[in-house]
C-alpha cells in the first residue's frame, strides 16, 4: 500500500471535509485495509450521477487497497431520509424497496470493482432488533440534539410537523456504522449530521470512531437544486447512451465545469487544458462532447460514447439545433399537466388545439424522442428539451 501521507493527498482531492484528518492518518499508518462505508437508500429504481460522486471516491479507496462496504439501506428506506426535506416523506412499500435494491446491486458495479466490494443490507441487523432495543437506542440522544440538525430546526421554527419516526433515521444510520465496524464513512455534505452520529454511537459501543469524509453535492441538469429523481433533474447511470450524452450536452457552459470537476477521471492537467482551450476561443460544446463520451463509456463500455456522439451530431447538429436555446419555467397546474398545456404556457404554440394537432402529426419531440400520445404529461420538478416542428426549441422546467 502507498505511504499514509500519499494516500491522504489522493483521498482529499475533490473532498469537501475530512473529520478528523489526523485520525485518518493514524488509521492509514497501520498499513492494513480500512473498512469503508458508503451507502444509499433504495428510494428510487435508478442511481444517478449525483450518487457517483461518492462511489468514485469509494473506488479510489479500492484502488489503494481498502475494503469497500456498499450499504443498501433497505430498512432505513422504510423511514425515509429527512435530509433536505421540509415535509415528512411518504412511507415506501417493502415491495418497492426490494425491487429498487435489486437494480442498485447491478448499477453499482458500473463504478466499483465487484471483486473488492461487499454488499450489505441494514435490515440484516435492524430487523432482528426488538422494541426494547430501539428504545435503548433512542435513549442515547436527546430531542435538543436532534433539533440541532438544520432541516429539523427549520421545520420546527416554521411550525412544520416532524414525525417521531424521522428522529430514528440518523440514529439508525449511525448504528449502521457500529454494525459494520466502519473505519471511514463517505457521504454528501448534507449528510454531515448523520455521519457524525455514527462517530458518537461507535464511541458509546466501545469502537474507534469512524473518520467522516464528505463530498460536494452535484447540481442537477437545471443547475439549481441537487441532482435528484424527485426534482426531475437527474442523469441515471442506467439510462441509454444517447440519453446520457444528450443530457450532458443540455447543461449550461458554467455547470459543465462543475460536472468535470466532480465526475471526470481526467487528470488535473487535462482538465486545465480544457479550460485553456475555451479561454483561447474553443467552443465549450466540444468540451461537453468529450465529457459526454467519457461518461457514456464508463457506464456502457468503451466505444459507446463515440457512437452516442455521432448519433447526437446526426440528430441535432445536422438538423441545425440552435446554439442558444431558451430556458422557460412553466407553472405546474396540479400534480400532472397535459403536454399540450405545457407547450401553450411556454409560448411554443398559440393554443392547446394547435399543440394536440402537432402531437398527432408527430411534430413534437421531448429529449430527442418523438411524442405521439396526446395524453403525455409533465409534473413539478421535471426538466426536458422540447422541439416543436423544425425550428421551435426550449429547455422547459416545471415549477
Amino acid at each position: 500500500m502507498k505511504d499514509a501521507m500519499e494516500q491522504l493527498a489522493l483521498l482529499k482531492q475533490g473532498a469537501e471535509q475530512v473529520i478528523r484528518e489526523e485520525e485518518l492518518v493514524e488509521k492509514l499508518k497501520k498499513n492494513k485495509p480500512l473498512r469503508i462505508k458508503v451507502g444509499v437508500d433504495p428510494t428510487a429504481p435508478d442511481l444517478h450521477l449525483g450518487h457517483t460522486v461518492l462511489f468514485n471516491k469509494a473506488r479510489e479507496f479500492q484502488q489503494l487497497g481498502h475494503h469497500v462496504m456498499f450499504l443498501i439501506g433497505d430498512f432505513t428506506a422504510l423511514i425515509g431520509d429527512p435530509t433536505g426535506r421540509n415535509v415528512t416523506r411518504k412511507v415506501m412499500t417493502e415491495a418497492d424497496i426490494i425491487a429498487n435494491a435489486k437494480t442498485y446491486q447491478t448499477q453499482i458495479f458500473k463504478i466499483l470493482d465487484p471483486q473488492k466490494t461487499e454488499v450489505v443490507f441494514n435490515s440484516t441487523w435492524m430487523k432482528p432488533k426488538s422494541a426494547a432495543d430501539l428504545i435503548q437506542l433512542t435513549s442515547l440522544q436527546t430531542v435538543a440534539r436532534m433539533l440541532e440538525r438544520e432541516d429539523f430546526k427549520k421545520r420546527y421554527t416554521e411550525g412544520q410537523p416532524i414525525a417521531i419516526h424521522e428522529f430514528l433515521y440518523p440514529l439508525m444510520q449511525g448504528y449502521d456504522s457500529v454494525a459494520m465496524e466502519a473505519d471511514v464513512e463517505l457521504g454528501g455534505t448534507d449528510q454531515t449530521f448523520n455521519l457524525l452520529m455514527g462517530r458518537e454511537l461507535q464511541r458509546h459501543f466501545g469502537q474507534d470512531p469512524q473518520v467522516v469524509l464528505t463530498m460536494p453535492l452535484l447540481e442537477g441538469t437545471d443547475g439549481e437544486k441537487k441532482m435528484s429523481k424527485s426534482y426531475g433533474n437527474y442523469i441515471g447511470v442506467d439510462e441509454s447512451p444517447v440519453n446520457i450524452f444528450g443530457k450532458i450536452m443540455s447543461i449550461s457552459d458554467v455547470l459543465m465545469w462543475r460536472y468535470i470537476e466532480l465526475l471526470s477521471f481526467k487528470s488535473p492537467a487535462e482538465k486545465q487544458a480544457w479550460r485553456q482551450q475555451v479561454q483561447e476561443g474553443s467552443n465549450p460544446r466540444d468540451i461537453k462532447m468529450a465529457l459526454g463520451q467519457e461518461l457514456v463509456d464508463r457506464f456502457h463500455g468503451v466505444g459507446a460514447g463515440q457512437a452516442a456522439q455521432e448519433g447526437f451530431i446526426q440528430q441535432f447538429q445536422q438538423k441545425h439545433l440552435p446554439d442558444e436555446i431558451p430556458r422557460i419555467a412553466v407553472q405546474t397546474q396540479g400534480e400532472k399537466m397535459p403536454m399540450a398545456n405545457v407547450l401553450k404556457e411556454a409560448g411554443l404554440v398559440s393554443s392547446t388545439s394547435e399543440a394536440n394537432r402537432l402531437i398527432k402529426q408527430g411534430a413534437l419531440k421531448i429529449n430527442e424522442a418523438k411524442v405521439i400520445e396526446s395524453s403525455c404529461t409533465a409534473g413539478i420538478g421535471e426538466t426536458f428539451l422540447v422541439q416543436v416542428g423544425k425550428h421551435r426549441f426550449a429547455h422547459i422546467k416545471m415549477i
